[in-house]
């Protein structure tokens, strides 16, 4: 097998710098036509420059590619869609979008103003869903799209002074996981990668040494495996310093009580069998997990349910 997008057109949100610069170059090398979309804003979402996204293009064309610059901003509708229907008028299509545009405005919680925590929420997770809502419709009726939304070990695991960029990027998943049911059917698949990379928003948190081993161009390569045609789905990505490995969201076997024991104390008492990990599972979706409590439910009071 050999992994490569001649024929396809990517929008890689945030291209200009760092791991969405690195994305799109390599899509650009692997024969991709390259939206390269990026604001030009610092860190923290202030202010706004073209130039950074114009020399992504550069960079593309010098090696022979194709691409294009937009410096939408992700979380306005009728820019995000100039941006798609360009991409359609020059190309004739879009099969890939990455959604890497972020911005950090780190606090702890105590000290955070809430202008602080909705604007990161809203430039990462809106910042996902238009882009997405925008090619949605043009994805179903070609029967193709593949998109790879980008968390965080922050919203997966936790991260002191991050409540804001760690509620924003756990919200990535629960949007995958729609999606993924939502887009089946029309081949399209939806993946999150979980980046730990040296880039804008990694200086000063880690020493050189470390940073050397986390370039962007150590992930960008599984960014290209969520994004291929035989891509998996519903996968989240772990990815750093060329090494991957896979997230998942496990639910415990659990126990089933009777009418009369449910109370708090007798729940408390039997804490370490309902978090034991033995016979832990991943639910395919929300109505598994309803299956799977009628029936424990059930049987622990000796009703039989019709078979399904």
């Amino acid at each position: 097998m050999s992994i490569r997008f001649d024929g396809r057109v990517a929008i890689v949100t945030g291209a200009g710098v760092g791991l969405g610069r690195s994305h799109a170059l390599g899509l650009a090398k692997l024969g991709a036509k390259v939206v390269v979309n990026d604001l030009g804003v610092a860190t923290d979402g202030t202010g706004s420059s073209s130039a950074q996204a114009e020399a992504v293009v550069k960079e593309i064309e010098a090696m022979g590619g194709e691409a294009m610059a937009h410096g939408a901003n992700v979380t306005d509708a009728a820019q995000v869609k100039d941006m798609v229907d360009q991409a359609i008028a020059k190309w004739g299509k879009v099969d890939i979008l990455v959604c890497n545009a972020g911005i950090l405005r780190d606090k702890t919680f105590a000290k955070m103003e809430l202008e602080d925590f909705a604007k990161v929420v809203d430039v990462h997770l809106m910042g996902s869903v238009v882009p997405t809502k925008a090619l949605w419709d043009h994805f179903r009726e070609n029967e193709y799209g593949r998109i790879v939304y980008t968390t965080s070990a922050s919203g997966l695991y936790g991260n002191f002074g991050q409540s804001n960029y760690g509620a924003a990027k756990a919200a990535m998943v629960g949007l995958m996981n729609v999606l993924v049911q939502e887009g089946q059917k029309y081949n399209i698949k939806a993946n999150i990668l979980a980046p730990t990379a040296a880039t804008r928003m990694t200086e000063g948190l880690l020493p050189e040494q470390v940073l050397d081993l986390l370039k962007p161009e150590t992930i960008t390569p599984g960014m290209l495996t969520l994004v291929a045609e035989d891509a998996p789905n519903r996968m989240i990505m772990g990815a750093g310093g060329g090494c991957f490995a896979e997230c998942r969201i496990y639910e415990t076997e659990g126990v089933a009580f009777g009418d009369d024991e449910l109370d708090p104390d007798t729940i408390a008492a039997r804490m370490d069998d309902i978090r034991s990990e033995d016979n832990q599972q991943i639910m395919p979706g929300a109505f598994a997990q309803t299956r799977k409590y009628a029936s424990m439910a059930a049987e622990k009071r000796g009703i039989e349910l019709p078979k399904t």
